[in-house]
């Protein structure tokens, strides 16, 4: 199976601050893999640097696509075919999503492609009441998330990085977008869901499931870590107590 998100030996610091310490990470187009950790791990920062916020140095290698990123500005990133949804979507007044998508279209080479897709996220994502509405004025947590589903179905990416896409939503919104994420899975997009919490994962199948603990992924296995986790914390996982080769095929 080919490669969406590959991560080699990525490195990022703030000054003198090491954050990340050498993260190896491979999505496959088709699959959805989850990030886990404690806080402070540096699962946040993984997603700030492979979108290229400004003030972290980074090293290591990643790539989308087959495409190199590091060395690209955010704008080029996304262009390659990086997404990210964010842990706290940002409000837009004035433009709406309908807006939106148009500026989409307009930068895009196929735009009639682009208004065609966002016709057909619009309804099967049920975003026809908010479609004239400012971009995430006065909607709810649930509602946001969705919103955020659906600029990723318009844009159409190879990578998807969906921060903390869980954070702040009662039980019946968590249950509602994992359905929307696995919806929206397909053989042209891989999936990176970065979380604290297994609360998600009952309600969707990843493919595979990543422990980070001090800037590097420790620990990477199917569902059944995630459980794990939520029945022992990360305290082994500090301390090196987990079997590295417990979930080697």
């Amino acid at each position: 199976m080919s490669v969406a998100l590959s991560v080699n030996g990525l490195t990022a610091r703030i000054g003198d601050l090491d954050i990340l310490r050498g993260v190896d990470l491979e999505v496959p187009f088709g699959e959805v893999h989850v990030l886990m950790g404690p806080n402070g791990s540096g699962k946040s920062t993984l997603c700030h640097a492979l979108m290229g916020r400004s003030g972290y140095e980074t090293g290591g290698s990643a790539t989308v696509n087959g495409v190199s990123i590091l060395d690209l500005e955010t704008d080029a990133r996304a262009a390659a075919g990086l997404f990210e949804a964010f842990q706290y979507p940002v409000e837009i007044p004035g433009v709406s999503f309908r807006d939106l998508v148009a500026e989409m279209a307009a930068s895009s080479s196929e735009p009639d492609v682009v208004l065609s897709r966002a016709d057909q996220a619009a309804e099967q994502l049920k975003m026809g009441p908010f479609l004239d509405r400012p971009v995430n004025v006065g909607l709810s947590g649930g509602e946001k998330k969705r919103a955020e589903m659906y600029q990723m179905a318009v844009a159409a990416p190879r990578v998807a990085i969906l921060d903390e896409i869980d954070s702040g939503l009662d039980i019946d919104a968590v249950r509602e977008v994992a359905g929307l994420v696995e919806e929206l899975r397909g053989p042209d997009l891989g999936v990176l869901i970065i979380t604290h919490y297994s609360r998600i994962l009952r309600y969707m199948e990843p493919d595979k499931v990543h422990v980070m603990v001090d800037g590097r992924i420790v620990r990477s296995g199917g569902p059944e870590v995630a459980d794990e986790l939520e029945a022992s914390g990360y305290e082994a996982e500090r301390s090196g107590g987990g079997d590295p080769l417990a979930d080697l095929p």
